[in-house]
């Protein structure tokens, strides 16, 4: 028997399945962790033992949150491509929409910016949430500018948990039918 969370939702996108992590994700996530792909996010050098926490962290935020990011495949297969969604951890200043992409092979194809729309999009219809940012490093390019097609904006009054250089981009409000 392999270990799930239950009771966690699936969303479909047009080319995506976004779901709650699984162990099998776990080689994609250490291999993610160990690569330059993941600077912007890891605060020290790579550790297994820190990727597994980190991992667990990922895992267990669903379970004391009731939410939590959704690892993103395509539809009809199940290699994890990277992570989008809500993420609220302890002590953090606000809620947050994050993205990763762990596959170099995934990137260009818009399917951060798919599952991130998604996911923010049950944030703010299913969770209730009413406002959102999202945090990166200055120096993540590809981040800045997803964060921008998303029609996120920069916000240098918002506050951040990060004891290094962040930005602070704060997506739209949803929009309340009239």
């Amino acid at each position: 028997m392999t270990p799930v969370l239950a009771n966690t939702p699936v969303i479909e996108t047009e080319r995506l399945a976004l779901r709650a992590p699984a162990a099998a994700d776990w080689p994609a996530w250490r291999a993610f962790l160990a690569s330059p792909r993941s600077d912007f996010i890891r605060a020290e050098d790579y550790d297994e033992g820190k990727a597994w926490r980190a991992f667990g962290h990922v895992i267990g935020h669903w379970v004391l949150r009731g939410f939590g990011m959704f690892v993103f495949t395509l539809r009809g297969a199940d290699d994890a491509l990277g992570m989008a969604g809500p993420w609220y951890p302890a002590g953090w200043t606000e809620r947050e929409i994050g993205w990763t992409l762990w596959s170099e092979a995934a990137e260009g194809k818009g399917y951060a910016r798919e599952a991130a729309t998604a996911a923010r999009d049950h944030a703010f219809s299913v969770l209730g949430w009413t406002t959102a940012v999202s945090y990166i490093h200055p120096e993540n390019a590809r981040s800045i500018a997803l964060a921008d097609r998303l029609g996120a904006a920069p916000d240098p009054a918002a506050g951040h948990p990060f004891d290094r250089p962040t930005l602070v981009y704060r997506h739209p409000a949803p929009k309340v039918p009239a």
